[in-house]
């Protein structure tokens, strides 16, 4: 028969499989059942969900990770992966995605000139993104640098007729 605890939190008595080891308890197990512990650490999390956020995003850039992210992207796995991401943007985004098919097509036929430029910065950016204000005219675009691209999604949200 196996020993059971009485959680701190939620006052049920349960297997010691339902704890967390702990080196550091005379039993060698949490005093919080693991489902309480989940409950615990997804309330953390969302309370304080903008430090996660930015701790995410800056652990993300470290150079051993985004090292690891480039070997990974050139490995057979990681192609599938971006392929399979990529198949499944355009069938969430059949709007967007024809949107922009007609603007390549365009600038590759000459009936849309893309300038050098950004719109916004006026930078010479290595890539500019044809950004459109309403995706029902998928011609009216405006060309952004990926940063000024980003900061007016950040501060405008969608494009108008993308659903």
């Amino acid at each position: 028969m196996s020993a059971n605890k009485k959680c701190i939190k939620c006052g049920l008595s349960k297997p010691l499989d339902l704890f967390y080891s702990h080196e550091g308890m005379k039993d060698g197990r949490l005093n919080k059942c693991k489902e309480c512990c989940k409950k615990s650490v997804s309330e953390n999390y969302l309370k304080n969900i903008e430090h996660y956020k930015a701790y995410d995003k800056a652990r993300a850039m470290l150079p051993h990770r985004v090292e690891a992210r480039e070997k990974y992207s050139q490995t057979t796995k990681g192609k599938e992966k971006k392929s399979y991401a990529s198949r499944e943007w355009k069938k969430r985004n059949p709007i967007k995605h024809g949107a922009t098919i007609i603007v390549g097509n365009a600038v590759r036929d000459g009936r849309l000139n893309k300038p050098p430029n950004c719109s916004n910065c006026n930078c010479e950016p290595s890539r500019l993104h044809g950004h459109h204000d309403d995706y029902a005219m998928p011609l009216v675009v405006r060309w952004l640098c990926p940063k000024c691209h980003k900061a007016w999604h950040a501060d405008n949200g969608e494009g108008l007729n993308c659903d």
